[in-house]
């Protein structure tokens, strides 16, 4: 397929294959949502892990907005997105497949001694090795390399070459975290009581709302800095809540979706996690 194709006849021909396709706008990044979907407050896409529909007919909620449905991608509120889109995005995990994203010459090079040929799509700076099935995403799983697949999203660049091979058990080892050999020990005294156990230490589950409320609100309300402000307030909610069982999954994926919405990339906010947890000794 030629990349010089206006996005949304590339989109429409993807969809048609059967790939859910979404619009990103400069910086390579999904747009974000509209005030009524803020901070998933519409109770997210019905294919999100959150409860109830979404109806918004708008490029809602990143990689759960992508679309297989041509009546949605024509659509006028998709419509003006295209217009501004500078390329198409897909969720691999939604067409079954996963994308090994090798950053440089170096992750290549590793990937050639280390993983099964597949079909391969050049990049800016390295490669696409797309397989078929879908697993777990997850960043920074070896020096330059991203795995794409479930729960994110790909910049499409076009049908790359060669045989696209099933997804081997070498690519899903990847996503096993693994658990460090030594942890460190925080300073005295910074374990509430009862995190040892894994029970709350908190005096109600209301504690944790509103610190959550306060921490996405303070997120959306980021006019310059925002990576520094992600960053702080990763770093604030760990602090209070990272050592006990109250912080879920869930928190995180909230955290991380106001954030995005604000133009932050899955890795950087990966990346900011990362560092508040590292700062804090988690």
């Amino acid at each position: 397929m030629s990349r010089t194709l206006h996005p949304q006849h590339t989109a429409l021909s993807l969809a048609e294959a059967g790939v859910p396709v979404l619009p990103l706008r400069r910086g390579k990044v999904p747009f974000g949502n509209c005030p009524a979907c803020t901070d998933n407050a519409c109770g997210g896409r019905p294919n999100m892990k959150t409860p109830g529909p979404c109806s918004c007919p708008g490029v809602c909620h990143a990689w759960a907005a992508a679309t297989t449905d041509p009546a949605v991608i024509v659509s006028p509120p998709w419509a003006a997105a295209w217009r501004q889109a500078v390329c198409v995005g897909y969720h691999p995990g939604g067409a079954g497949l996963t994308v090994v994203d090798l950053d440089n010459a170096k992750a290549i090079a590793w990937a050639r001694g280390c993983l099964p040929v597949t079909r391969t799509v050049p990049t800016t700076r390295g490669e696409h090795w797309i397989y078929r099935g879908a697993m777990a995403s997850r960043n920074a799983v070896h020096p330059g390399v991203d795995i794409k697949s479930s729960m994110s999203y790909a910049r499409y660049l076009g049908p790359g070459t060669g045989h696209l091979a099933d997804l081997p058990d070498a690519v899903r080892a990847l996503a096993v975290k693994k658990p460090p050999t030594v942890r460190p020990a925080p300073p005295t005294g910074a374990v509430p009581s009862g995190a040892a156990s894994g029970e709350c230490p908190h005096r109600s589950p209301a504690y944790l709302e509103r610190g959550m409320a306060m921490a996405v609100q303070r997120i959306a309300d980021a006019r310059s800095a925002v990576h520094a402000t992600v960053y702080r307030t990763f770093l604030a909610v760990l602090s209070t809540h990272g050592r006990c069982a109250c912080l879920t999954e869930t928190h995180v994926a909230r955290l991380f979706a106001a954030a995005q919405t604000k133009g932050e990339t899955l890795r950087h906010c990966t990346d900011a996690w990362t560092n508040a947890r590292t700062t804090l000794g988690l």
